[in-house]
């Protein structure tokens, strides 16, 4: 898509992204994803029949390193392989009553909080945040990002130092279930996708029992004020209430 707007980039939404390992200069880091999708519209990477999609590096990344269960890992905690490998790293912190439904990789220091649930092809990058009673699919929290508190994050990327407030949705599914489209400024654009949630940049706050509308892009550094629906496309800086 060689008419992509360059502010729905991944290089836009996720300046560090561009190197994860250099930015995030730690001994062990774990495994990042590759979000150098050229000039693509960053949703590609939820995009299955996309060659570079989070599904296909996942798999690849599992069938490289293979399954995990750390020996502190309790026996409260609820491991489900039946469709793929998990692989939570060691370093990382488990709560107990914490659910893991493969193919899933979890990166040192991450932080999976007591009851959360962790489904299919989630990767949840180093001291990234998984809150209590928090479900997370098929998405991805960049480092140190957080879903601390009651969250769902479906078909989503959350970018690194972003903030989910407590009871924030990242809601992922239309109601008459067809293709989701993405509305930027006057042009609405169909993502191609009957799932997706939001992409949210690096270092946005959302506040407390917000909702964004499948499709939502909302750039680095914005605020969006509790109890807020969220619906379209948001300028990096940007301020958001109803």
């Amino acid at each position: 898509m060689a008419d992509t707007p360059v502010s729905i980039t991944a290089n836009k939404l996720w300046p560090s992204a561009s190197n994860l390992k250099e930015h995030w200069d730690v001994k062990d880091g774990g495994h990042f994803p590759d979000l150098n999708l050229e000039n693509n519209p960053a949703w590609k990477f939820l995009d299955s029949n996309y060659k570079k999609c989070l599904k296909n590096q996942l798999e690849a990344l599992l069938s490289s390193i293979g399954s995990n269960i750390p020996d502190t890992i309790s026996s409260d905690i609820s491991i489900d392989e039946s469709k793929g490998k998990v692989h939570i790293a060691e370093g990382a912190i488990v709560g107990p009553y914490t659910r893991f439904e493969g193919p899933c990789y979890i990166a040192p220091e991450a932080e999976i909080r007591h009851g959360a649930f962790v489904r299919p092809n989630s990767w949840i990058c180093y001291q990234a945040v998984l809150g209590h009673a928090s479900e997370i699919k098929h998405s991805i929290l960049l480092p140190n990002a957080k879903a601390p508190h009651f969250n769902y994050v479906g078909d989503s990327i959350v970018g690194s130092h972003a903030n989910l407030g407590a009871g924030v949705i990242l809601s992922n599914l239309r109601h008459d279930g067809r293709e989701i489209k993405v509305k930027i400024k006057s042009n609405v654009i169909s993502a191609e996708l009957r799932k997706f949630g939001a992409l949210i940049g690096e270092r946005t706050q959302i506040g407390c029992n917000s909702v964004s509308n499948p499709g939502s892009i909302i750039s680095s550094d914005c605020m969006v004020w509790p109890n807020t629906t969220i619906s379209g496309f948001f300028e990096e800086g940007s301020t958001i209430k109803n």
